[in-house]
């Protein structure tokens, strides 16, 4: 059985333990503070500052790991190639890690490189530059830090008068050591999906059914599967899927976002590990979910297919303000609701909109995906989380 390193240890680094454990493999689990959900699974755990790339070079030598699996963004990545050297498998490689946990190299590599139809875009490293980059791509516009995850930084400007304030807004959120922005002229799209695409070592490569999802201060707030996509759209996206995937190399689950639009698909962001969108599989979507196609596809165990089973969707459960010991109510009225499930991921500490749980809900097939995620969303405003 293979010994695991897993860097970072949210919600999805936990699912994706419990899916290692299940069959028997060995998980330590690598975050900046203690108790985070991960670790409360793993076999053993390590609290270090990832950004620092002795600290990193420290507990590998320590564990001397069969994988290295990334779940966050805030890595010195660059050390993975070194890792690679030593014969430690990163997954899904060192370059596709490095990549994507930089905007901007996943970004050219896709629209240089590859052709992918992206949004325009221009980078900036000062207020100053910003300023240029928003003149050159036009307002309305979206500003991104090239080092972040999960909306923190990210802000839409409509004005002039918000540049400034969009500058500093990305500096607090950015991770890393250099503040850098990606200024993209603003897609009218129709839908945003992911498409959760596997890659294997010696077997092709699957998709699973495109999900769709909503987003607020450019984070998650509901994800369904399936989404109504075209048959042309569909074919469209996993071409553009296979492009970048096969570019960046190796096995594992990558999410893959796309805007759909009258103009066709444009290509937006990809991550390499499971998506939060993702976690709507956990309702029994899939044959699999998500967490268990990432290790079943790094461990090259083949995976026959992805059948989709369910329709299903998935409403986070946010906390409103700070606390170092959130508590919880409404778990029984949740939990009282038919085909409704839920996961409490047991973060030690809450901020307002810090997502710490999500309600899944699911129905046949035949069941329209409106009222499925209704009754997501209706789900996940039964719980609150109090000081």
């Amino acid at each position: 059985m293979s010994k695991i390193l897993l860097l970072g240890s949210g919600e999805l680094g936990k699912e994706f333990v419990i899916a290692a454990q299940r069959i028997g493999q060995t998980v330590i689990a690598v975050d900046s503070y203690e108790n985070a959900p991960a670790m409360q699974v793993a076999h053993g755990f390590e609290v270090i500052n990832m950004l620092d790339g002795s600290e990193l070079d420290r507990i590998v030598a320590k564990h001397q790991p069969d994988f290295i699996v990334p779940e966050i963004e805030a890595i010195r990545t660059e050390r993975f190639y070194d890792y690679e050297k030593q014969g430690i498998t990163v997954v899904p490689s060192a370059k596709a890690a490095n990549f994507t946990m930089n905007r901007k190299a996943i970004r050219d590599l896709a629209a240089k490189e590859l052709g992918l139809k992206t949004a325009n875009y221009r980078y900036a490293t000062s207020a100053e530059e910003l300023q240029k980059a928003v003149t050159e791509v036009g307002i309305p516009c979206v500003v991104k830090p090239l080092m972040s995850s999960s909306g923190k930084g990210q802000s839409t400007i409509k004005t002039e008068a918000e540049i400034k304030k969009a500058w500093h807004y990305a500096e607090e959120g950015s991770r890393g050591d250099i503040v850098e922005v990606i200024v993209e002229a603003f897609v009218n799209f129709n839908s945003e999906i992911t498409l959760l695409t596997v890659t294997q070592n010696n077997n092709p490569t699957l998709f699973c059914a495109p999900i769709g999802h909503r987003q607020e201060r450019g984070d998650y707030q509901e994800s369904w599967q399936p989404a109504n996509v075209s048959q042309k759209d569909i074919q469209e996206a996993q071409e553009m899927a296979r492009k970048v995937t096969q570019a960046l190399g190796g096995a594992g689950l990558f999410g893959v976002e796309f805007f759909l639009t009258d103009e066709g698909v444009y290509f937006s962001e990809l991550s390499p590990r499971p998506h939060d969108t993702g976690m709507v599989t956990l309702a029994g979507t899939q044959n699999f979910n998500e967490f268990e196609l990432h290790l079943r596809a790094i461990l090259s165990l083949p995976i026959a297919e992805i059948t989709l089973e369910k329709a299903g969707a998935s409403a986070v459960i946010l906390a409103s303000e700070n606390s170092t010991n959130p508590t919880y109510s409404g778990i029984s009225e949740i939990a009282a609701l038919p085909k409704t499930d839920f996961r409490i991921f047991g973060k030690p500490t809450s901020r307002p909109y810090r997502r710490m749980g999500v309600a899944l809900t699911y129905d046949t097939l035949e069941t329209p995906i409106e009222e499925v995620v209704k009754k997501a969303k209706k789900a996940a405003s039964l719980v609150t989380i109090k000081p």
